[in-house]
């Protein structure tokens, strides 16, 4: 088996804007734009894991692997975004506790 090294060009890494060439305003749009579609992600992954358990259940789907597959992302995907949550609110805490 013979591996190959990941080279420059292969990897794509977007561009980070200069913070001067975007308002305060869109910065929080674009924020809540990003957020907004994560949690509609773990949103899907958790809604195609009940659909799938539902239908192994029901025996529409024989693939039990499938199934604890979709499971698990599901899992996975709350348990990032509940720490993410966490982490926040323990930064929005320790904000909160700095003297001005």
């Amino acid at each position: 088996m013979n591996i190959t090294p990941i080279s420059n060009d292969q990897i794509q890494v977007p561009r980070a804007q200069n913070a001067k060439d975007i308002s305060p305003g869109e910065a929080h749009s674009k924020f809540a734009d990003n957020l907004k579609m994560a949690i509609e992600n773990v949103n899907q992954t958790q809604g195609g894991s009940n659909n799938m358990t539902k239908a192994l259940a029901n025996g529409e789907i024989d693939d039990l692997h499938e199934v604890m597959i979709a499971s698990e992302k599901a899992s996975v995907t709350m348990q990032t975004t509940i720490e993410m949550r966490n982490k926040v609110v323990e930064a929005y805490k320790e904000i909160m506790r700095m003297q001005v």
